[in-house]
């Protein structure tokens, strides 16, 4: 590791790890880009991304004392005026305000990033897209992420009624594909839809009552595949404008979880066009 001072920190109330206190309670979405990175490979992927230029970097590390030794590596790949403190394990988990048996913590900063129309703009002539509509599920958003990063999505567009992606959970569920994945959140599922069909996008609302079954999908250069929340599904704007598909599945089953459906869909899509 290069030349690095670590910060014992001693006191739960020092004001240099305010961020990290009682972070179940409070999370720092929303509050001017910052978020907080839980566990090590949510840490590695903020590593990766504040040395890659997409506009996120990390401000400090809060570690478990006895985890320090194995992370010289990690550590070594951030600039060395990121501080990094240091706490025993009783201290750790009052700052956090629960048992932290990671005992790895970070708090990381996302600029403002492009918007839809700039990511739109953006994009390759062979494109993949994702689309969330009314997901407000952690969970399920990070795990949307994970689907975008696994099956080669090139960005993640969400609409103003979605969670937002940098919340710890959903950022821990993804393994830190949030920070990996170009995405944008704001305006309504419509407007989006519509500057992507202006990008020539054939675009696929999921639902269980889709027209179309997955596998017989045919190939775009341009896909953009839609989900929306569990229980109310799509917008039926959303089903009436765009064409819809569905997953074959046992009857009797109301639907799949959001994050298991976008999943298989992307892989379909993914597969149709080539990529994998």
């Amino acid at each position: 590791m290069r030349e690095r001072a670590l910060i014992a920190i001693t006191d739960p109330d020092d004001p240099r790890i305010a961020e990290f206190r009682q972070i179940r309670e409070r999370d720092l979405t929303g509050r001017q880009g910052r978020f907080i990175a839980e566990g090590t490979v949510v840490l590695r992927m903020l590593a990766q991304a504040h040395g890659a230029g997409r506009g996120i970097r990390a401000e400090k590390i809060l570690l478990l004392q006895n985890r320090v030794g194995g992370l010289d590596e990690l550590l070594a790949a951030f600039p060395p005026d990121i501080p990094v403190y240091v706490a025993e394990s009783a201290l750790l988990d009052a700052i956090a305000g629960f048992h932290l048996h990671r005992g790895v913590l970070a708090l990381g900063l996302r600029d403002a990033a492009l918007p839809a129309s700039g990511l739109i703009a953006s994009l390759p002539e062979q494109s993949l897209v994702l689309v969330g509509c009314g997901i407000s599920n952690h969970d399920n958003i990070g795990s949307m992420f994970r689907n975008a990063a696994g099956f080669t999505a090139d960005v993640v567009l969400l609409d103003e009624t979605c969670c937002d992606p940098l919340y710890r959970k959903a950022l821990r569920v993804s393994v830190g594909s949030v920070l990996s994945v170009p995405y944008d959140r704001q305006g309504s599922a419509v407007e989006l839809l519509g500057s992507l069909a202006d990008a020539g996008f054939a675009i696929w609302a999921l639902s269980p009552s889709g027209a179309v079954e997955l596998r017989d999908i045919p190939a775009s250069t341009r896909m953009a595949l839609v989900v929306g929340t569990e229980g109310e599904g799509l917008p039926a704007e959303v089903l009436a404008r765009f064409q819809t598909a569905r997953i074959a599945q046992a009857p009797g089953l109301d639907s799949l979880n959001v994050g298991t459906a976008s999943g298989i869909a992307l892989y379909g899509l993914a597969q149709a066009m080539g990529r994998l």
